[in-house]
Parts: structure tokens; sequence; C-alpha cells
């Protein structure tokens, strides 16, 4: 999610045994989680304990049942907690890291530090040893041309271009730029279009569905486009986000489609409390 939208709204490789060692868990505790992957949570809702302690956070997600994480930038979130990220070197967080038994591969990042100064973002990424860097949104206009659109487009291929050169996978969320229309047409789906697939992979924000954006839709739709998710659950009823397996979504549905749409990892993100109430069903999930 975005630095704004944020506050209001908020690998399967190798053998089971190989992975399970990686995170510090059972084999047959990981065969029970969707796809088989690792319960991921983003960082984002436990930003100002993270902001206070982040070893001491760490270790509690990683005692709630997490086995991976997605980090937010300490340059682009600067303003939000994770400056505290700053003070430590690559191979100090990586320890933190594995000594609670939990990966790292992706973080996001503003765009507007990428504009700034990408080589140096870039250079953090792989220190931290991370293969994915997510923007949230582009940051576009609320109702956009399709010339802006075009030029948004335009800008993010060649920033994910110069990602690849260094190893790193390129990706975009979708906030409120993304969410915008232009000319009936969901902006959403002319930057599906318009951004390079080899270049840009999607990350699909759950919680759109209370804007009409079905994750296993897009998922079914655009095969191989998407590498990730943000997981929420969501109550129709209630019209609220509320823990995930007490909601009214699919998720056999939704996971089953992700695997088609090239999703390998994913992280809840909602506060900490409905996050503690969705690893147990999580943990059951078999897809």
């Amino acid at each position: 999610m975005n630095l704004t939208s944020r506050r209001t709204f908020l690998k399967q490789t190798g053998t089971q045994a190989a992975v399970a060692s990686l995170l510090g868990t059972s084999a047959l505790k990981l065969s029970a989680n969707p796809l088989g992957l690792p319960i991921g949570c983003q960082t984002w809702p436990v930003k100002e304990m993270i902001g206070k302690d982040f070893p001491g956070t760490i270790k509690q997600l990683a005692d709630v049942g997490f086995q991976s994480i997605e980090l937010c930038s300490p340059v682009g979130y600067k303003e939000f907690g994770f400056s505290s990220l700053a003070k430590y070197k690559g191979p100090e967080l990586k320890k933190i890291l594995a000594d609670n038994g939990l990966s790292c591969v992706s973080s996001h990042f503003g765009i507007e530090e990428l504009r700034a100064n990408q080589d140096d973002r870039i250079a953090w990424a792989k220190d931290v040893g991370l293969t994915q860097m997510i923007v949230p949104t582009l940051n576009g206009p609320k109702s956009p041309t399709m010339d802006d659109v075009q030029r948004a487009a335009d800008e993010y291929n060649k920033m994910a271009e110069r990602a690849a050169q260094a190893g790193i996978q390129q990706g975009l969320h979708n906030e409120e730029f993304e969410l915008s229309t232009v000319n009936g047409e969901r902006t959403y789906d002319i930057l599906l279009r318009l951004l390079d697939p080899k270049l840009v992979k999607f990350q699909f924000q759950v919680s759109t569905i209370s804007r009409g954006y079905d994750a296993a839709e897009y998922f079914t739709k655009y095969p191989g486009r998407f590498f990730s998710m943000h997981v929420q659950g969501w109550s129709a009823q209630e019209k609220k986000i509320v823990a995930v397996g007490h909601d009214s979504l699919d998720w056999k549905k939704i996971f089953t489609t992700a695997k088609t749409a090239g999703v390998t990892t994913y992280y809840v993100e909602m506060n900490l409390e409905l996050m503690k109430a969705s690893v147990p069903y999580l943990r059951q999930l078999q897809v």
C-alpha cells in the first residue's frame, strides 16, 4: 500500500525439507500452507513497533508463526518508522531475520526515491539480499489521461530495465493511481498492457475487492504477470477487513488462481491482532 492510503486502508524451491530447514520450521508444518509457500507478513502494520525495536518486533512476528517478511525502505518510508533500519548493515539485517527463522526477498520503495537515486536503492536492496523491489504506486494523477498513464509506464519500464541489469525484479502494487480509470477503462488494466511483462511483475492487493478488483479474476485473466500478493480478509456483509478465514472470500480459489498467475510470495497485511488470527487458517489451508 502507498504512503498515504496505508494509514487509512489498510519459493517454493528444492525439497520441502530444504525449504523448512531454511525457514527454521518443520517440513510437515510448511506443507500445510497454501501452495507450500511460507506464510509472509508485510511489516507496514507494525511500523511503530519497528521504529522502536526492530529485533524485538521480528521475534514477535516469528513467534506468531510468520515465516517470511516484506520490508519497507528506510529512505522512502523514513517518516513512518522504517528509518531505524538504516542503522543496520545488510548482513546485520539478514542475521536478525535468520536468527528468528525468517526469510526476506522483497521490500517496498517509494517511486520518488527511485527517481532521486535508483542506483543507491538497488545497492541497498542487494546488500540486504532482496530479489524484488516493489513500488506501491506509480503516483500518477487521480484522474489521469491516457498520456499520463503512458508516461508513467514508460518511466517505470526504464526503471525496471535498470533493476533487471542488477539482478532485481521490479514490481508494482495497486494503489490510488492504479485504481483510477481512463475513458471508462481501469488504469490497472492499461498498465498491465503497457508495462513490459519481462521487466515488471505485479503484486495484487486483495483488499481492493472493496473497489471491485477481484484477485482470482485478475490472476486468471493475466497468467504469469503476478509474483506476489498482499492478503487481507474481507467481509462482504460488514464491508470491512477481517481476519483471513473469518471472511467471505474463497481462499482456495484465490490461491489456486494465484499459482496460474505466477505468485511465489504472499504477505498478510492487517493490524497485528488480525494478522495473528489469520495464521492458524493459513497453516491448515491446502491448495
